[in-house]
């Protein structure tokens, strides 16, 4: 079985190796960070510390819910669970409209997702009218 550690050095991004690639997202963030703690006058760390990739289409549990579409729905009910929409169609700045079929947005590969996901459009539609429980909220994180 590949070790974590593997699987990154064998993983590529653009053809370059993904650890060139996350190497250089370093320095993005730390000059970033440096940018802003020098304009607002700060010092110390813009974000935080103990972050962790995932890889969105692993299974999370023994009913195999996937990382993938639990987080498209996390994302999508955000504006229903802070009352802002009556309707996850509703909110404006989301994909969900997208993806439900409902507008021709371009910002989303809709296909990748329902080929990695391995869900169809109804299925998505129906689940996401089901309120993702704590327990697989928590497992998100």
């Amino acid at each position: 079985m590949a070790t974590e550690q593997s699987v990154i050095e064998r993983a590529s991004f653009g053809g370059k190796p993904m650890q060139e690639f996350a190497y250089k997202v370093g320095i993005l963030l730390s000059s970033y960070s440096q940018a802003i703690n020098k304009q607002n006058k700060t010092t110390g760390s813009l974000f935080q510390q103990k972050t962790k990739a995932k890889i969105l289409v692993e299974r999370i549990d023994e009913k195999q819910e996937s990382y993938l579409i639990n987080c498209l729905h996390y994302i999508h009910r955000n504006p229903l669970k802070a009352d802002l929409v009556r309707e996850i169609k509703d909110w404006p700045y989301s994909s969900y409209p997208d993806y439900a079929g409902l507008r021709n947005g371009t910002l989303c590969n809709k296909e990748k997702f329902f080929k990695l996901s391995g869900i169809s459009t109804e299925d998505l539609i129906h689940s996401s009218l089901i309120d993702l429980d704590d327990a697989t909220i928590e497992k998100l994180y």
